[in-house]
């Protein structure tokens, strides 16, 4: 008889068994239920914790018969009955009780202890009893539609906490700017470069005022064949950057402390090639013949424009010059659904190079044709879809103020030259631009799921970046864990993945990491587990073993000394059988 054919009778007969009986098991099986991980995946050292027992249990209405059960689960730190010195705080109104270890426990020892206490059948649930911080929430009356600061974006609303961008310039290099009461304050000095006095708009080409006089064209006048109103793109991508933030109206701003040198380049028909050059040697402290020096010079530039074609050595020798000036230059990839390494300045080197998600993660999608674009050029992600910023209401020539959402990698850019300038702010000494994309791409938070097209390391993380630059970076043995639940699809290749994302390490992996790992699972011979490295390398944990039994649960010992500690480590499962369902329910990695 085969295996398969023994795990249908196997099946029929559970689906006989009493409810009873299940429970029974259940309760056996899925202790790892009962235990919250999560808390530590961030925290330092950790002594007290909540453990709640069942309702009726000996523990939970004698305190003495409590410290006895939890002194035994403390007994595998010495051999000694209540090695951790485990004290009783008090009873909370839930009913759970707090506990306190007689000294800090690391990550390693806080889970192995929770494990210990969650191997008793009569505890519910056990958890650090973290500590939580007050997360600043703008009063701006639109502040709920800007999705792109939540946890699904860059996580800006924690990252406030830490910084908020005070004392950083900003340089926009785009349209100009238009007056605007919820921007104005965030805006200082400026400078038109559009050379072209027609494509200006101002009559007299070059000058202090950066005003927006619009960039709207007639059907004629740029050999496109249509017609199309001012975008006052500036203002919208100078407001996500900065725009004035906890002043009850509007929307609040990436990095709402920092200043924005609006500088004009674009006009009717876009701008030349030789002006943004000189736009990006001016702005970023560098002289220009006949234009007077930048008072405020930029210490990151957002380029929320492009073209097509390779770089060339106006564009690289200009970028050249604002990085040797310590200027991190960020850039939009473009939305032609094409790969970015034949659009400029994107393909450009010394480029932070950003595509676009929406509110799931995935590549932007904005029509049939105007999609992010993608490849290896793309260094992260952000925003890029419904991002609601300043705007103006004017058709042509400057109107009223307004607000607008807007959707491309020209909007995702701003999200990340606003979280460059939060991080600058919080160091003393200014972070090389090398060293920027290096933060922001290993602290990257991993796409929900693999998109259709590489739009890079992952989206940016706000708050993951100013976390990685606190202190002095770990040292020694860390445990990083995720205990979301991630279920497992039934009989398919592809399989799920529970990412951990590690940041602020330094060097290579050792040869005797550890991996930890509980999947639920009632046929464990369906499964096959792996762990994957930040640059893709593939490292097996079990591979279709065990035949009927049930559960994938263990300790792995695996040689990680060629793969860099920081970046997304990933454990995947995939089920390769019919008709059982399972999750993964837990796993960590301590190196």
């Amino acid at each position: 008889m085969s295996d398969r054919t023994m795990r249908g009778l196997r099946k029929h007969a559970l689906a006989a068994a009493t409810v009873t009986a299940l429970s029974c098991v259940a309760v056996s099986a899925y202790a790892a239920d009962r235990i919250n991980l999560t808390a530590l995946a961030n925290a330092g050292q950790q002594d007290e914790f909540i453990v709640k027992y069942r309702d009726g249990s000996a523990a939970r209405s004698n305190e003495a018969t409590l410290l006895k059960s939890l002194s035994a689960a403390s007994t595998g730190f010495s051999g000694k009955r209540n090695a951790l010195g485990l004290k009783h705080v008090r009873r909370t109104s839930i009913g759970a009780d707090v506990v306190r270890a007689g000294r800090k426990l690391d990550r390693a020892e806080a889970e192995s202890l929770m494990r210990q206490i969650a191997a008793d059948p009569n505890v519910e649930f056990v958890e650090p009893n973290a500590r939580m911080t007050a997360f600043f929430t703008p009063d701006d009356t639109r502040f709920g539609e800007q999705w792109g600061y939540t946890a699904s974006g860059i996580n800006a609303t924690q990252a406030w906490d830490v910084s908020t961008g005070t004392g950083v310039v900003v340089a926009v290099i785009d349209t100009g700017i238009t007056s605007h009461s919820d921007l104005n304050a965030n805006i200082i000095g400026g400078y038109d470069f559009i050379s072209d006095a027609t494509a200006a708009r101002d009559s007299n080409g070059r000058d202090s005022n950066p005003a927006d006089q619009g960039d709207w064209f007639a059907a004629a006048d740029c050999g496109l064949g249509y017609a199309s109103n001012s975008s006052w793109h500036g203002t919208h991508v100078a407001g996500t950057i900065a725009a004035v933030t906890n002043n009850a109206k509007g929307v609040s701003g990436t990095a709402y402390n920092a200043k924005v040198v609006p500088v004009r380049v674009l006009g009717r028909c876009g701008g030349t090639l030789a002006d943004i050059a000189d736009a990006i040697t001016w702005a970023s402290g560098g002289t220009v013949s006949g234009v007077p020096a930048n008072p405020n010079p930029a210490e990151v530039i957002n380029m929320s424009l492009g073209g097509s074609g390779t770089c060339g050595s106006t564009y690289q020798t200009a970028i050249n010059g604002a990085v040797s000036r310590g200027v991190t230059v960020v850039v939009a990839a473009g939305n032609n659904n094409g790969n970015a390494s034949n659009a400029r300045p994107a393909n450009c080197t010394g480029v932070i190079t950003v595509g676009a998600v929406d509110s799931n993660g995935a590549r932007s999608v904005w029509s049939s044709t105007q999609k992010s674009n993608y490849g290896s050029v793309v260094d992260v992600a952000a925003p890029g879809s419904n991002i609601l910023s300043t705007l103006n209401s004017g058709t042509t020539t400057p109107g009223a103020e307004s607000y607008a959402s807007y959707g491309g990698t020209s909007m995702a850019t701003p999200h990340v030259a606003g979280v460059v300038a939060l991080i600058q702010a919080k160091v003393t000494t200014p972070k090389t631009p090398a060293e920027i994309e290096t933060i922001l791409k290993n602290t990257a938070r991993a796409f929900p799921s693999t998109p259709d097209q590489p739009i890079g390391v992952g989206i940016v993380n706000a708050k993951a970046a100013l976390d990685s630059l606190g202190g002095t970076p770990p040292t020694g043995t860390q445990t990083y864990s995720n205990g979301t639940d991630y279920n497992i699809p039934d009989n398919n290749a592809t399989g799920v993945t529970s990412t951990i994302t590690v940041s602020g390490r330094t060097g290579n992996a050792p040869s005797n990491a550890s991996v930890s790992i509980n999947i639920i699972h009632p046929y464990k011979g369906d499964l096959k587990v792996d762990l994957i490295a930040p640059d893709g390398s593939v490292y097996n944990l079990h591979n279709n073993t065990g035949g009927s039994a049930d559960n994938v649960a263990g300790t792995y010992t695996v040689n990680l000394s060629s793969e860099t500690l920081n970046g997304a480590w990933k454990l995947r499962a995939v089920d390769s059988g019919p008709a059982d369902l399972g999750r993964i329910d837990t796993w960590s990695i301590t190196f």
